[in-house]
């Protein structure tokens, strides 16, 4: 393929959307997870237009109907990094592998930090354990509102969260605050979680508390460079859709767009296609993950891929002769199973263009950092990436 400008490549993650456990799947307790075909068996569930593409005929899918002539070119991708989280797993769509495991905290974090952080803040601290977001207002929101203390909690993913009433604590303030927490921990080395997040909310009193959309991430740092910043380095466009552009805190993005929902990251999807630019549309479809996966909700899981593939099919026809759709998964997280946790899963790589190959199946391969190696190369960009290029292979 020639490398000419005004090329444009629509890359969409949909997060969390497993295709069955990843060969280590063991090590992290997730032996037997597949995200796929927990949620294919619900009578929500319904994706013609990724079977089209070749979505049911990747290596292992066992459900779906295989297409005879897939329209794309297609793999499993086992990731090559240890973890199981959003932010390890676009660091290597993105081009970078990690050999360590971000820290996570299943009794709350240790008492040096917490103690650390009530000397910076100069509040205290309530919680301090892993919590569901919900649940949390409920138990520790009136506290709060009395006192004026933080609360602090995590999950099971590396993060660490603070939540305060927007009365209480104005929003700047958590701010503030969340900004001392991702710099004190990211300085302390072994505590450096993926995200510090601002968690705003809103209500009188136990019952009728809500979380804001004033909800902020401070993530920390890819440790080496990533493919959005050699795009954005050689002058292309890099346009982070939905959390893209909190997960690489703003590295490499050219122009953030945010959005509500899964629903609203497509709207935006299709409308960048009605538009010029050149270079890379980054896109996460957070719902499949956040509001269903985590909540072990598998009908609503299947509801909301159902209604990605409608959206899907409508977003198709308005690709252009160089376009390059790439869609793929940052990890599991099968609602199906008793844990509410992410789960250690292979990831599907679909990957549709005029220039394409149609019903190649480029088989099984190790790293998603395969795909930010490929968007580069398509894109002209040299960049020294943890994988090679797929191009060459996938090429028509």
């Amino acid at each position: 393929m020639s490398k000419n400008d005004n090329k444009r490549v629509f890359l969409i993650v949909l997060d969390s959307f497993g295709i069955g456990n990843a060969p280590d799947a063991d090590k992290f307790g997730d032996d037997g997870s597949n995200t796929l075909l927990s949620i294919s068996k619900s009578d929500k569930f319904s994706m013609p237009t990724m079977g089209e593409l070749g979505f049911f005929n990747i290596d292992d899918v066992e459900c779906g109907e295989k297409s005879e002539h897939p329209k794309a070119s297609f793999a499993r991708i086992i990731e090559a990094s240890n973890g199981k989280d959003t932010t390890i797993g676009h660091w290597e769509i993105a081009g970078v592998e990690s050999e360590n495991p971000l820290p996570v905290y299943p009794n709350g974090f240790p008492e040096e930090i917490i103690k650390k952080y009530e000397e910076m803040t100069g509040k205290k601290v309530l919680c301090n354990k892993p919590y569901s977001g919900t649940q949390l207002l409920d138990d520790y929101g009136e506290e709060h509102m009395k006192t004026g203390d933080l609360i602090v909690y995590t999950s099971a993913d590396s993060v660490f969260q603070v939540a305060a009433h927007e009365d209480v604590v104005p929003v700047e303030e958590l701010y503030k605050y969340c900004q001392m927490a991702r710099d004190m921990l990211t300085d302390s080395g072994k505590h450096a979680v993926g995200r510090v997040i601002a968690r705003p909310f809103v209500g009188s009193g136990k019952g009728n508390f809500i979380r804001t959309k004033n909800r902020h991430d401070y993530s920390l740092k890819a440790p080496k460079k990533t493919a959005l910043q050699y795009l954005k380095d050689a002058g292309k466009d890099v346009i982070g859709v939905g959390k893209i552009y909190d997960i690489f805190d703003g590295d490499g993005i050219t122009e953030k767009i945010k959005t509500a929902n899964n629903t609203e990251g497509m709207n935006v999807t299709i409308d960048l296609a009605k538009r010029d630019f050149n270079g890379l549309a980054f896109i996460n479809l957070v719902d499949f993950d956040m509001v269903y996966g985590h909540r072990n909700n598998v009908d609503g899981y299947a509801q909301a891929a159902t209604e990605f593939d409608k959206q899907l099919s409508e977003l198709l026809p308005l690709l252009k002769e160089d376009d390059i759709l790439m869609i793929t998964a940052d990890h599991g997280c099968d609602p199906a199973t008793p844990s509410t946790d992410h789960s250690r899963e292979c990831t599907p790589l679909i990957v549709y263009g005029k220039n394409i190959k149609e019903g190649f199946n480029i088989g099984t391969i190790k790293s998603f950092a395969h795909i930010g190696a490929t968007v580069a190369d398509y894109l002209g960009v040299d960049a020294q990436l943890d994988a090679s290029s797929l191009l060459n292979i996938i090429s028509k």
